[in-house]
């Protein structure tokens, strides 16, 4: 095994591994392994995409240079219509973490050590799944896992400019619309929306925001939320109400806005001086959680 370099960084091991079947169907982790002795902190992570779109690989850009700052990576496909819509993807994250923590010693981390990250509808599951992660339909994938007992509690949520009130960007982005911006990226957003949802009500009870504002029984693990100011897609009214809410519930949140031309720079501009910087944040908020 390699050491830790100069840098501060590690060589990343990928493995493709399935965590989950329904019926024919095998869902696979992507799982990023730093080479070191360990264990290392650890994340279950989530696409973007509208709940509807995307795959494992989508993050490719942001989980290995976080992966090589000495964090476990499992990144997850989950179930999107027409094979489930809400809450199926929740129950998939909800197991995911499950099984990580189950099997943390064969991918060098510690169950203890185990958080969840995303990116937009996939930022807003690792919110959900570890706000709510006793929730009977989002728990109701058994773990059959010989010696299999974890729950699905969250040591900690990464989450990179969330959906975190569906209903809330459903109804601006059709406002949006109605007022003469109907851009193709929105007009697909709205369309995913109501495939994974089906209805307005689905996403006011998904709503990490609303859960907050009806006062649903909530755990509240640290998170670290990110996002650029400039972001049409992802409301910055809904994400301080999120954060005002959170933060009055008890839980300890570290905001952290990025500049640059794109919303996902972090992403979509992984060489850039502003997504190292947010790469160098990410890491450090996840290895003060295995301290």
């Amino acid at each position: 095994m390699e050491s830790e370099n100069r840098a501060g960084r590690y060589e990343v091991d990928i493995e493709e591994v399935g965590y989950l079947r329904h019926g024919t169907m095998t869902l696979m982790a992507r799982i990023f392994k730093p080479r070191g002795e360990g264990p290392f902190p650890a994340v279950v992570e989530m696409h973007g995409g509208a709940w509807c779109m995307g795959d494992r690989k989508n993050n490719d850009a942001i989980n290995k240079p976080v992966a090589s700052g000495g964090v476990v990576i499992a990144a997850l496909d989950f179930r999107a219509p027409p094979e489930a819509t809400y809450p199926g993807s929740v129950a998939d994250v909800n197991y995911g973490v499950r099984w990580l923590k189950t099997n943390a010693a064969q991918f060098n981390t510690r169950a203890d050590w185990v958080g969840a990250m995303g990116t937009s509808s996939g930022g807003h599951l690792a919110v959900l799944s570890a706000m709510k992660p006793s929730d009977s339909r989002y728990r109701e994938i058994p773990t059959t896992e010989k010696g299999a007992s974890q729950d699905a509690r969250a040591a900690f949520v990464v989450s990179l400019w969330p959906v975190i009130c569906p209903l809330g960007r459903y109804r601006y982005a059709k406002k949006r619309q109605s007022e003469g911006n109907p851009i193709k990226v929105r007009t697909e957003q709205i369309r995913s929306q109501d495939r994974y949802w089906v209805t307005e009500e689905a996403m006011g009870e998904g709503s990490p925001v609303q859960a907050l504002a009806r006062g649903d029984k909530v755990d509240t693990p640290d998170v670290l939320y990110l996002q650029n100011p400039i972001d049409d897609l992802h409301p910055m009214e809904n994400l301080q109400q999120f954060v005002d809410g959170y933060r009055k519930a008890g839980g300890k949140l570290q905001l952290e806005l990025f500049e640059g031309a794109a919303y996902d720079l972090v992403r979509t501009a992984p060489d850039s001086a502003e997504a190292k910087r947010m790469v160098d944040k990410i890491i450090e908020f996840i290895r003060q959680h295995a301290r």
